[in-house]
């Protein structure tokens, strides 16, 4: 049965080997289940418990709904949910809504949905009519060979930096990177962290021996290498803080809810679409939205399948994955399915790339995430006290896997390595696979026009660069 749907064979993997991968991913995207609820609520702040435990909802049952229609449409092993950035300029939106409007954040947050609503069937349009597979198409061969190294300097710099903060009495966030690895001594480090430098040297340990475990297992040919470091990683830390922090690892699970709060995101975001006030916002800042949704949404789609595709040897000899029109059509699916449900807009996360170096080829690792998307309603407690520095671990491996993508640039031809490097360094600093693709274009449009090779770039690659400038510069004009 599941070799006829997934051709497992052909793909030259197993059922075993896509579970594990399955996990593998869900282990390194488990942290969106809170985190997304987090950002759109202000920890529960805006809006209350019961939004936030709407949104909790909406960006489980959102995320395994896209990874569904992925393995099934488009039998990738790609996760979805409530992307990065999105999440949180979606958050931004709501309130400058509230602002313009004088609507309370629940009120404003039922109003942004309408945005991203209008935004998933836009996608869904384009995708059907191979529009998106089209722009896919036009991004030239360099920037597309280009776009898995960045996202592996993209994966380090979230790994050892903003995917495991420390914070302590003296504030915070404190990042591995920065904090520890830059004080000029260890003294100073500890004086400016103070009580959460412990906390630190912690992390530190258990994301750098979770790291070496995965890379020693991994060149040993264990297949499961991934999540058995990133396992070794969470005991590491969860005994580290038992015994050198004093503190219970398990304590959020005592008296933790296992009950889905259903009632609460029928009432907060369930179809909670705001048409009514959505008029108010005007709409020349609608459209606008809407078009910035798209643009950003799109090309980290686009990047993600690309850059995790080229990793898993899953390119054509012209540098396209096939059966991409199935795939973003799933992530229109995604984005749709969270504005009914009530969260930002659902893309394609890099993180994907951590299930895809466990032997994920199909969409079996797809659907094993989703499932256990699906089970987080009732075991989030459980999801939830998987320590971040074990997450950094796999992204830590993943991303120098993907750095060695170089290799297959031409530094001798300005073509191709002059936009590969301002990818390299935009994607980490701005956050946005979108945007690093974005600046990767217009470097490959201008050279080429100055160069004397005009005719070389396509019309849609013309159309592209403009539109990305349009965008970086709409505020100035």
């Amino acid at each position: 049965m599941l070799e006829k749907i997934f051709k497992l064979k052909e793909n030259n993997t197993s059922v075993k080997t896509e579970i594990i991968a399955g996990f593998t991913t869900f282990m390194t995207v488990a942290y969106i289940i809170a985190l997304n609820p987090n950002l759109l609520t202000n920890f529960g702040k805006s809006g209350g418990q019961a939004l936030w435990n709407g949104v909790f909802l909406a960006t489980c049952i959102a995320s395994a709904i896209a990874m569904f229609a992925m393995a099934f449409m488009a039998n990738k092993p790609f996760a979805l949910a409530p992307g990065m950035g999105l999440n949180s300029f979606f958050a931004v939106v709501v309130g400058n809504i509230a602002a313009i409007t004088g609507l309370g954040y629940v009120e404003s947050f039922q109003t942004a949905l309408c945005i991203i609503l209008c935004e998933g069937i836009v996608f869904l349009v384009l995708s059907i009519f191979n529009v998106r597979e089209k722009i896919v198409d036009a991004i030239p061969l360099g920037v597309r060979m280009g776009i898995a190294p960045a996202i592996g300097i993209m994966l380090l710099n979230i790994g050892l930096g903003s995917n495991a903060g420390v914070y302590s009495s003296d504030g915070g966030p404190f990042y591995v990177m920065k904090d520890f690895f830059g004080a000029l001594t260890p003294g100073l480090a500890r004086t400016n962290m103070g009580d959460g430098y412990p906390t630190m040297v912690l992390t530190v340990v258990t994301m750098f021996v979770g790291f070496f475990v995965i890379a020693v297992l991994s060149h040993k040919g264990v297949k499961a290498s991934v999540i058995i470091g990133m396992f070794v990683a969470c005991i590491i830390y969860w005994v580290g803080e038992a015994i050198f922090l004093g503190i219970n690892p398990f304590a959020a699970l005592e008296g933790a809810s296992f009950v889905p709060a259903f009632s609460d995101m029928a009432e907060t975001t369930l179809f909670k679409f705001d048409f009514a006030d959505f008029a108010k916002v005007g709409w020349f800042t609608v459209i606008t939205l809407i078009i910035t949704f798209c643009m950003i949404d799109m090309f980290d789609t686009i990047g993600t399948l690309v850059g995790t595709a080229s990793r898993a040897g899953m390119l054509d000899k012209e540098g396209k994955m096939p059966k991409m029109k199935e795939a973003l059509t799933a992530d229109a699916i995604g984005t749709i399915t969270g504005a009914v449900t009530g969260t930002s807009t659902v893309t394609t996360f890099i993180e994907s790339a951590a299930g895809v170096e466990a032997g994920g080829r199909t969409g079996l690792t797809a659907l094993t995430t989703g499932i256990l998307f699906l089970a987080s309603i009732f075991i989030a407690p459980i999801a939830a006290i998987i320590p971040a520095a074990a997450t950094s671990s796999a992204l830590i491996y993943v991303g120098v896997l993907m750095v060695a993508g170089l290799k297959n640039i031409d530094f001798e031809d300005i073509y191709q390595y002059m936009p590969v490097a301002i990818m390299l360094i935009s994607m980490p600093i701005s956050g946005s696979i979108g945007h690093a693709i974005g600046l990767g274009l217009i470097t490959y449009t201008v050279i080429k026009v100055f160069t004397g090779k005009a005719k070389d770039v396509s019309v849609l690659t013309y159309v592209l660069s403009v539109l990305f400038i349009i965008k970086f510069f709409w505020a100035v004009s």
